[in-house]
């Protein structure tokens, strides 16, 4: 129980400064990192019917709109994630510049029930803090560690941690249940973790 709580409190500390880093970058520095995103080569497949899941960026997250955009000139489809319960995956579906957004749980936008339901082949995965193992400290709730062990039960993915080269720190305690990175894709590189 007090390893637990240590973990938990281990957590929080290094999510809070990691966050305090990200919130001090400016909005150039932002918008530079958002296109660089999308400019990086990446050493994954991108066969036809590909299907990418993003996010919508919140508060200080970096914005994976132009990422998505490029995935998408390149022929995949697009997915966001919706949430459907406390302590529950999520599920994503498909998304377009059509699609009906609305306010999920949490106030973020994800596709309306009209939207149809998709298991993407790639999820891009936002994160608080991350470091070169492939571990990644989310928000506290779980949402991503229960949806990635979901989603690689049924078939093969690619989860991308994606967010600000602030925000790596040198490691990030883990426990069973948390589900590890493929790749992280920041604004300078891209951090290949498979063959570890």
């Amino acid at each position: 129980m007090k390893d637990n709580l240590s973990l938990r409190q281990s957590k929080t500390d290094l999510r809070a400064a990691a966050l305090a880093r990200r919130n001090e970058l400016s909005p150039a520095e932002r918008e530079t990192a958002a296109r660089s995103l999308a400019a990086h080569a990446l050493p994954i497949e991108q066969p036809p019917g590909l299907c990418v899941a993003g996010f919508s960026s919140i508060r200080s997250e970096i914005d994976v709109a132009p990422l998505m955009q490029a995935f998408a000139a390149r022929g995949a489809s697009l997915a966001l994630p919706v949430v459907t319960g406390e302590n529950r995956p999520l599920t994503f579906r498909r998304w377009t510049d059509d699609t009906r957004l609305v306010r999920g749980p949490y106030g973020i936008f994800e596709p309306s029930s009209e939207a149809d339901e998709i298991e993407p082949d790639i999820v891009l995965v936002p994160l608080a803090a991350f470091d070169r193992a492939g571990h990644r400290i989310g928000y506290g709730g779980g949402y991503y560690d229960r949806t990635l062990e979901r989603l690689r039960k049924s078939k093969k993915i690619t989860a991308i941690g994606v967010g600000f080269s602030v925000q790596e720190i040198p490691a990030v305690p883990s426990s069973d249940h948390d589900a590890r990175l493929d790749l992280v894709l920041t604004e300078k590189e891209v951090i290949d973790f498979r063959s570890t």
